[in-house]
């Protein structure tokens, strides 16, 4: 069986012809729109952290808090069973000093930024976020500090993991 090529008319157009208006241009404007669902549990998380409030779900079979929390256990590979309030203290497992932005240019207040285990969550389980009032030196913090969620007035919250502000080291609070 032979291949049939196809030849379309046509021919490239150069730069010469584009700079003198020799090619019909067209430029639009695209907005596109989306639409992302978070799913159920984490959009119950959000709903309850404009709340106050840092939820999980726990698996009955392996005893585990998952938080962030999952509709599945991905140790056990069935359905978590229910939902369960933990505290807005954890522990900083661990940290980094950023000197640049997202967008990569160079920040003039360096930036803290920690995964917390979650207190009442299982180890490990925790929320990657800010720190804040506290210097960003290693000796102010340490793998292990205890930290405690900062919070957004209460009319500021829109159901997102920045309504937690940064956490703040514990000093001698419970």
């Amino acid at each position: 069986m032979s291949k049939k090529i196809v030849s379309y008319p046509g021919r490239e157009i150069t730069t010469e012809e584009v700079r003198k208006g020799k090619v019909l241009e067209s430029i639009q404007k695209v907005e596109p729109r989306y639409n992302w669902a978070a799913g159920v549990a984490i959009s119950r998380f959000l709903t309850e952290l404009k709340n106050g409030k840092i939820i999980g779900r726990k698996c009955m079979q392996c005893k585990r808090i998952l938080v962030p929390p999952r509709m599945y256990c991905e140790q056990c590979y069935r359905p978590t069973d229910e939902w369960v309030e933990v505290k807005d203290t954890g522990t900083i497992n661990t940290y980094s000093v950023s000197h640049v932005a997202a967008d990569a240019s160079r920040l003039k207040e360096l930036l803290v930024v920690a995964v917390v285990d979650i207190d009442g969550a299982s180890p490990g389980m925790g929320i990657l976020h800010h720190l804040g009032e506290v210097e960003p030196d290693p000796v102010k913090i340490h793998i292990g500090m205890k930290v405690k969620a900062v919070w957004k007035p209460k009319e500021e919250r829109q159901g997102a993991i920045t309504d937690i502000k940064y956490f703040r080291p514990l000093r001698g609070e419970n």
